[in-house]
């Protein structure tokens, strides 16, 4: 049997606060822009699926149970209580937040309360220039308050994370824009956003990139599947690679978040650029009964101390169950295969457990 007694969940968000009805919660399930087909709900998704095979038990009910009846058993023990049950059933021990979507969500500190668990920030880069820029008057003033911000927040996080893909696409110009190149960019961006207003420049998002590269903290680039409606083919990560290879001896580590459905191009960056590492986690909640295959996919291409397991979990602390459970029940059966093929030891096994579900995190983002 192959065991994974501590999880570092290297990806994720905090959890909803409020009290959620069927429509809000199946809402969190799968993210789309539009209801779901007549005569069916969200359940029926692999993630839905998941939902009801691994949670029930942890608030007290059977496997598989109806939705309407787990939703019940949800409301009669309040919001706090059940998130509380399903983290601290999860085994997941240390996590890695990124704090930059809006919403009610819990705090790090709140997660790691409600878990019995560590919590650590990671800070999104995108949200942060947009704090930077609600502040800042002038050209000059966004610049430097900028540099100062993101240096500034490197002394607390554990890393960074960018939706370069998400706002403009991965094929950005890889090299460090120039100094006339960013001031004509701040200064477009400045005259025409209102209070709020998102990033998408691909002057700027580069330019962010290239100063959390020179702080050091690892920085997390997301790629593949994300929000309702993006164009994914702008999300490919190999996409990315000329950035991979500018970025290379800097010092600083890549982590290509979620990837699915092209998971095999980042085990493949993970495996060609040592600064390069592979996240295995939305792609296994995503396609839940399947996951085994897919991680035996990254399996195939990045070295096993390239892969980091998360949950990617946001706002259902369901979604940190079932990326746990849906990871370890992955694992066991895609090792416990080539141990019982003759491919690979157990001690072997064993020890490539432990590397991914934890010991790879701890390593890259200096968790002791």
């Amino acid at each position: 049997m192959i065991e994974t007694p501590s999880l570092v969940d290297q990806y994720c968000h905090g959890v909803l606060r409020t009290e959620l009805g069927l429509g809000t919660f199946e809402a969190q399930l799968a993210r789309t822009e539009g209801p779901p087909a007549p005569g069916t709900t969200l359940f029926d998704t692999q993630t839905g699926f998941a939902v009801r095979r691994w949670c029930p038990p942890l608030l007290g009910l059977e496997p598989h149970c109806p939705p309407a009846r787990y939703l019940a058993r949800r409301r009669e023990l309040g919001a706090v209580e059940a998130g509380r049950r399903l983290l601290r059933g999860s085994g997941i021990t240390t996590y890695l937040v990124d704090t930059g979507l809006p919403g009610d969500l819990t705090s790090p500190p709140e997660l790691a309360a409600a878990s019995a668990a560590d919590a650590h920030e990671i800070v999104r880069l995108e949200l942060l220039a947009e704090q930077v820029a609600d502040t800042s008057g002038t050209v000059e003033a966004l610049l430097a308050n900028l540099a100062e911000s993101v240096h500034g927040a490197a002394a607390h996080a554990v890393a960074f994370t960018s939706v370069a893909g998400v706002r403009h696409g991965l094929a950005l110009a890889p090299e460090p824009p120039g100094p006339g190149e960013v001031r004509g960019a701040a200064a477009r961006w400045l005259a025409g956003r209102r209070v709020g207003g998102e990033l998408s420049d691909p002057v700027l998002l580069r330019h962010l990139l290239w100063i959390a590269v020179a702080t050091g903290r690892p920085l997390q680039l997301h790629a593949g599947l994300g929000e309702p409606g993006l164009r994914i083919d702008r999300t490919d990560p190999v996409l990315l690679t000329d950035f991979v290879r500018a970025t290379a001896g800097l010092g600083t580590d890549l982590v290509l978040l979620h990837g699915y459905p092209y998971h095999r191009h980042a085990a493949h960056l993970a495996g060609v650029f040592p600064h390069v590492y592979a996240d295995s986690g939305a792609a296994l909640v995503r396609t839940g009964a399947r996951a085994a295959t897919v991680l035996a996919e990254i399996l195939e291409l990045a070295p096993f101390g390239k892969i980091l397991f998360s949950s990617g979990a946001q706002g259902l602390p369901e979604l940190h169950v079932v990326g746990a459970r849906l990871f370890r029940e992955a694992l066991a059966r895609v090792l416990g295969t080539w141990v019982a093929e003759g491919a690979w030891s157990l001690t072997d096994a064993q020890r490539v457990a432990g590397l991914i579900a934890a010991d790879n995190a701890r390593r890259v983002y200096g968790l002791g």
